[in-house]
Formats: C-alpha cells, structure tokens, sequence
C-alpha cells in the first residue's frame, strides 16, 4: 500500500464514526416516515434519493425526465412529505458532521497533537516573540466583539432547533462511553422518540417574529453558549499565557464581549422604536441577572467552608454578619452567610430593575438592591481576596473565577446594543429640529461646509435645539424618543448597556456631526465635548468604500468632532459593508474595494494619530461577506486589526456557530485567537504594497464590475428573470424576521435588501453573488497581461487576501449546481429571455 493509499485508509476509518451517525439517523428517518406515512411514501423517497443522486452526479438527462414526471405526478400533501422528509435527513446529517467535528477535536487533543491553526495554543506559538509587557498592553487595550443581528436568514423555528439539540445530546452520550445493551437500547428509544417528535413538529413558522421574539432568540444562545462558554475562554487563555511566559496567573482585561443589534437595528425597520428598545434591554438584563443568581447559588453550595477549619478576613466577616441569612445550620459558615446576602440583594436588583422575581431560594424581602454591577463585583472580590489569603487559592480557580468574568462580560445587561438608521432619516430629523426655531433655515439645501459649520457651533451650543411642547413629525419623534431610551437605559443598566450608533448609508461627515448634535439633544453629548457613544458611520456601497477616507478625513477637521473623540479615547469605529457592495458590485469588486479602503483608513487615521477600529458586517453567505472568520481575519490589510475587530454574526450563522457549546467556544476561539495572531505575529500580508499585485487586482476588479453591472443592472429583463427563476417572492413571504424584504417599494434590486438577494440566489443553486464576473474578468486580464498566469499564481502562494478571495469561491462553486438552477430556470414564463439570460449564466459558472 502507497503513502497516499494509507493516509486515505486512515482517513476513511478516522470518519467511520460519522457514516454510522448518518446510517443510524437515516434509518430513523426511514422508520418514522413508514410507521407515518406508510411505507409506499418510504419506497417513493429512496426511489427520488437514488434518481438524484444520478441527475446530480452524472448528469443523466433520463434522470432528470424521471424526476420531473415524480414531481409533476405528486399531489401538494405528498410533495411535502417528500420534502420534509429531505430536509429533516440533511439538518441531521449535520448535526452528525457537528458531532463528528467536536470527536475528532477532542480526540486531537487527547493525543496530544500539535496546536491546530485557530486555537490559543497556536496564537502563542505564533506570537512566540512578544514579551509579557507587550502581550500585556496588547490585552489592555483589545476590543474584540462578535454581534449578533436578527438578520432573517435562519428559516428553523426555536422548537425545531431545540429537539435537533436533544437529538445531537444522545448521539454524543451515544458515543462518549461503552454502554451495556440496556443502556444502549435505552438511548436508541430516545433517538427514536426524538426523531418522531421532530417530525411531528412544523418546520416553518406560522406566524411573522416581533422584535422580542427576535431578542428571545437572541438571548437563547446566552444560554447555550456565552455565558459558560466566553468565561471559561479567558480562564484557559490566562493559564495557556501563564504557562507560556512562565507567569504566575497572568490576568486578562476582558476585551472580548458580545453585542447585539436585535431591539435597536431600524436601519428599514419601522418595528423597531423606543418601547422596542426598552423592552430590548430589559429582556436581556433578566437574563444576565438570572445567569448571576445561578451561579451565585451553585458556588453557595460549593463554599460550605467552617469557621472552625478555615480563617476569614475581616471584609467577609463582615458581609457574613450584614447578611439576612440567620439559619443556625449556617451560624459557622460565613462564605455561604455572606453568599446568601449577595443572592438576596441581586434578587432585589432584580426585582427593582425588572419587575421579576427570584425563585431559587428563600430571600428576605427588605434588603437593598445594588446599585451598579461594580458593587456587586466588589463583593465577589473579597470572598475572592479571602480564599486567596487563608490557603484556599484553588477554590478561586473554579466558579467564582468564572463568575466574576461573567460580572465584568455581561454586567446586568447581557450584550451590548447597537443603534443603527439610515442617513437620510437622521438627515431629515436634523433638518426639522432647526426649522422649529427658525423657519428661514434650509438646512437640506445647504452644501455641506455650511452644514458642518451649522453643526459644529450647535454641538458647542448649551441651549436645547429641542423645543418642549412642540408638535414634530412622527418621524422625528421617534428619533429623539429612540436616542433618549438610549440614555435612560445606560443609566438603569449601566453605560455598557448601550454604546453606538451607527449610521447606514453614510455619505458626508455632516452625516456623523448631524448625529452627534441629536444625541447632544437626548443628553449623550455635552457642549463641553463629552460623548457616552461611538458614533460610527457605514460605508456599504462601491461608491461609498472609495469616498470613506476622503469623508472620514474631511471628518477629523471639525474641531468639535474632535473633542467628542478625545472624550472616547481617541478611538474612531468605521463599519464597512459586505453585502450590500457586493449587490452593487459584485464578488470581486466588493473584495478589493473593501481591501482597498481598510489600507487607506489605516494610512489616514496614523496620519491623524486616530485608533482604527474596524467593524466588518460580514454574513454567513460568501455573497455576504461570509466564510472562514481566521482566515478573514489574518488576510486583513497590515494594521487593520491591532487588537481592535467587530463583526456580525447573522441569521443561520449564529445557530450553527453557538448553539453547541462545544462548536461555539471553539468560534469564540478561533476570533480571539486569529485578533491575536494579526495584531502581534509577524505580518503575514507583506505584499499589501506590491505594486504589481495591486495594478493587477485594479485591472482584474475593474472587468468584473463591467462583467457583473452589465448582466446585473443591464441586462433587460435580468429583474424579471431574478423574481421569476428565484423563490424571493415567497422568502419576502416567510415568517422568519421582522423586517421588510426591501427598504422602499418599487421592486428594483437596488431596493431589495441584500439578504433576500442572495439567500434567493442560494435556494436556486446559482449563488450568483459568490462568484459572478471573476471568469470574464480573468479571461479578459489574461488577453491583455502577457505574463498574467504566473503573476496570478504568485498571488495566490504569497498574498492571503487573493488566497482568501479564490478559497470562498472555491467553497461557493462547490455548492453551486447548473443542473438543479435549470429546473429554476424554467419557470420563467418568457422562455426567450430566460434562455437567453440562463445561458449567459451558464456560460460565466463555466469560465469562472
């Protein structure tokens, strides 16, 4: 047997695990349909499993025939079946690819093998060369923060997704022990259940989500995943970096926490308002609160340490002795004394903030609740100092590590909410607060040095712009309603509480000076330059990535601006958009223009002595800026990151990255450790200035978006084709967000927002938006470029931002299929464009 010939035998029976989850599942699946739906409809779907399978991978024409007469005979409640009984079997099979992932990872670990590329160990290892000093600055100023959206592209229900959990649970249980055949049979009977139940529950919503439902979800995967998982992350990151350096327990800040724009996103949104927002940050602060009191419970339990074995120091004794806790079982255990009057007072915090009782434990009513988490974390600290002092440092290693990290991550308020909305209405409110003190202003005429003028002596102003009483526009009421719930809710739940804002659509720095006069008027600027937010501007289309530095340093040159970035430690956040460049430009040009903009940012804010923080609105889909986040991340342009990166996490991402504790701390990992490698490593993209590389991706970019505007916005009857020969009609149909499918009417596709335009893309098996116009740009480049292919595979082996360009639609193209978008193709009625426009598609899949 040959080298090669053995790897593969290793590797086929290292994935013997996973054939048999899959054949064990299948069958299930099998089993339930039959005992259901009897099992002529059983026969009838392993006849369509075994015609597909010849349609898809020999492309037999006489398959395709067989399957379209199946599907034309089948009568609408037959159909369905059939295609529950598909997707049920493929959710499944990756639940079983999931369970397979987390085996091999922990089997790498058992042995002992070297660190993989992602993990805190190979950040380290990258980073070998950075000193204790330097790791330790680094930390001081990080600020890493995954966000979660309620981007509607997670068409699952809460309940379909919770019984796949229970199902991924057995199978683990399944194969983590050597079970006896009694135990092992009574696992499969409660696949079995599972199974069933799974399959008598409806797969889709019935009914459209609120913006709650959407914060409900959200905070789901607290539960599942980041209140466990984050502070264990930084325990195992300080003891890997204690070990490494040869430190004694090296402390981290905790600059990794979690955000959410769900409750405060109404960027095209008009479901969201203050009360929404409101209702937002309450929802996630009894979330936060409960997580504390049970974890406070459990380590009362755990501290059961006698006066008589153990010394305290005087800071416990005295919370032991303030507590209401006056049981004579507990008279010689000051820890647990001291404990119960910590519960009793979050329970009152609780109360107090959110209107919601406690039910863990019996709490005396009259205590005082705290009035900042700071107070609350103090406490912790002594029963931590405590331990500490008196030979019990191990007992501070545990939960109350983990719990005062879950104090600093999440405080009485969860995640972080974002504001977002669109230029123009911040734009429209603006104008209407100077119209209300003096008509004669026409503030939407003036040009933009007059507008920044306006603005900048406003923010200096101590006056309200805002006149009580007055009747303002709808529009504008709630505007200034959103921005004062802001305020309010930083101080009832702490100033972490609510912390940006971000403006979409942004296309002048009067854009960013017009907010922070708004917020000047809800309390969250001051005359004197203080600011309690990040004001942060969004460039999403083509145009916008090339104006972003010119608008950004026109931005640095209003003196009042200036102050309110003093006030924020100098630090300016700039979010850049993935989907919506690429739905203007293309795969390529939204690539590069993305590159190109991230470089120039960080020439301009060193020029000016600004911190760069970029955040990425990436999506799960490549056509949304999705793919592997490390190799994203370690592809940025030289500077882009240093210590400083926030990213959206979106719709289907966010269940398939958190909702296994496992998988979830791993992607927790991966983005820590990545911001590690890319801000301290030695700079893996030296050739960012290469000119050449550069002039060929300027050329290269150049033909695609030529290639992808002229198909895309062009091409007569390309939207009909699109609405026709796409399920977009029925996705704006389906229950599975808040917002709209579009943010104005008309039925463009500069209209249309960027998530239906590509999740319609993906349902077909084009997924035109990862990987549209490359083919025709690099036939054309390579006409004109004499020595084109060898400076392209020079690119590739040495730049990772061509690397990672090719790698995700390497991925897309692999998931694509002419054959399966032909059936989608037919259904336009207008046969000659649709043929026409088809074959245009085809003829570019092949090229690329």
């Amino acid at each position: 047997m040959s080298e090669e010939q053995g790897h593969m035998a290793e590797e086929s029976t290292k994935d013997e695990p996973l054939r048999a989850d899959i054949r064990r599942l299948g069958r299930l699946v099998g089993e339930t349909v039959e005992a259901q739906e009897g099992k002529a409809l059983l026969d009838l779907i392993e006849d369509i499993r075994l015609t597909a399978l010849r349609f898809h991978r020999d492309g037999d024409a006489a398959a395709r025939e067989e399957l379209q007469t199946i599907a034309k005979s089948l009568p609408p409640e037959r159909a369905i079946v059939v295609i529950r009984a598909f997707s049920y079997f493929s959710h499944l099979a990756n639940i079983a690819e999931d369970l397979h992932h987390v085996r091999r990872t922990r089997s790498h670990e058992i042995e002992g093998s070297k660190p993989r590329r992602g993990t805190i160990a190979s950040a380290l290892k990258a980073t070998g060369e950075t000193s204790v000093r330097d790791l330790d600055r680094f930390f001081e100023s990080a600020h890493v923060r995954p966000v979660l959206t309620a981007h509607p592209t997670e068409v699952r229900r809460k309940s379909t997704m919770r019984r796949e959990m229970a199902i991924a649970d057995l199978l683990d249980q399944r194969s983590r022990h050597t079970w006896t055949p009694e135990e092992l049979a009574d696992i499969d009977g409660k696949l079995a259940r599972a199974v069933l139940v799974l399959w008598q529950t409806n797969l889709l919503r019935q009914s459209r989500l609120s913006v709650l439902d959407e914060v409900a979800n959200g905070l789901s995967y607290f539960n599942y995943t980041f209140y466990r998982q984050l502070p264990k992350l930084y325990a195992d990151l300080e003891d890997q970096v204690s070990e490494d350096r040869g430190q004694d327990q090296f402390e981290i800040p905790s600059f990794m926490k979690i955000g959410s724009w769900i409750g405060g996103d109404r960027d095209g949104n008009p479901n969201v308002d203050a009360e929404t927002l409101r209702g937002a940050l309450k929802r996630q602060s009894v979330s936060a609160i409960a997580n504390l009191l049970e974890e406070l419970d459990k380590l009362g339990d755990e501290l059961s340490l006698s006066i008589r074995l153990v010394d305290v120091s005087s800071d416990l004794q005295a919370l032991a002795d303030a507590s209401p806790d006056t049981s004579p079982h507990r008279e010689l255990e000051p820890y647990r004394r001291a404990i119960a009057g910590m519960y009793a007072r979050l329970s009152a915090t609780q109360r107090g903030l959110n209107g919601v009782k406690s039910v863990l434990r019996p709490i005396a009513l009259d205590v005082a609740p705290y009035e900042t988490i700071d107070e609350f974390r103090e406490q912790l600290l002594v029963i931590h100092r405590s331990l500490d002092a008196h030979g019990a440092r191990v007992l501070t290693r545990g939960r109350l590590r983990r719990l005062i990290r879950a104090v600093d991550c999440f405080g009485f308020h969860a995640a972080t909410v974002d504001l977002r909305q669109n230029s123009d209405v911040h734009e429209a409110t603006v104008a209407e607060l100077f119209t209300s003190i003096d008509p004669d202003i026409d503030y939407l005429s003036e040009d933009e040095d007059a507008r920044l003028a306006r603005l900048g002596r406003e923010l200096g102003e101590r006056r309200p712009l805002k006149r009580p009483h007055f009747a303002y526009s709808a529009s504008t009421a709630k505007e200034l309603a959103i921005l004062d719930a802001a305020r309010r809710g930083k101080e009832t739940y702490g100033r972490d509480a609510v912390t940006t804002a971000i403006i979409s659509n942004t296309r002048c720095a009067s854009d960013l000076v017009g907010l922070a006069v708004l917020m000047k008027e809800a309390g969250l600027v001051t005359a004197e330059g203080q600011a309690e937010m990040n004001i942060v501007p969004l460039f999403e289309t083509i145009a916008d990535l090339r104006n972003a530095t010119d608008i950004m340093r026109r931005l640095f040159g209003v003196p009042e601006y200036r102050r309110l970035l003093e006030a924020r430690n100098n630090t300016q956040e700039v979010m850049l958009g993935y989907s919506d460049s690429n739905k203007d430009g293309g795969y390529v040009t939204s690539g590069w223009e993305l590159y190109k903009a991230e470089r120039d940012l960080v020439q301009l804010f060193a020029e000016e002595n600004v911190r760069l923080r970029l955040f990425h609105g990436r999506g799960g889909s490549v056509g949304r800026g999705g793919g592997p986040s490390y190799d994203a991340i370690l592809a940025q342009p030289e500077g882009a990151v240093a210590g400083q990166f926030r990213m959206t996490e979106q719709g289907e991402t966010i269940s398939s990255k958190y909702t296994n504790p496992f998988i979830g701390r791993r992607n927790l990992e991966v983005l820590a450790s990545a911001v590690m490698e890319a801000s301290l490593a030695p700079h893996t993209s030296a050739n960012d200035m290469r000119e050449d590389f550069i002039a060929a991706m300027d050329q290269i970019s150049a033909h695609a978006f030529a290639a992808y505007r002229a198909m895309v916005y062009e091409t007569e009857d390309f939207n009909d084709y699109f609405r026709a020969t796409t399920v977009i009609e029925e996705i704006a149909t389906l229950n599975i967000g808040s917002r709209p499918s579009a943010r104005k009417g008309g039925g463009r596709i500069e209209d249309l927002r960027a998530i239906p335009w590509v999740f319609s893309w993906s349902q077909s098996r084009v997924m035109l938006p990862g990987w549209f116009a490359f083919g025709s740009a690099i036939d054309r480049w390579l006409a004109e470029e004499k020595n084109g292919l060898a400076i392209l595979r020079q690119m590739y082996a040495e730049w990772p931002f061509f690397q990672s360009l090719l790698s995700n639609m390497d991925m897309v193209l692999a998931k694509s299929s002419m054959a399966i978008a032909s059936r989608y193709a037919d259904l336009a009625t207008d046969t000659k464009y649709a043929a026409a426009i088809f074959e245009r598609i085809c003829d570019e899949h092949e090229r690329t």
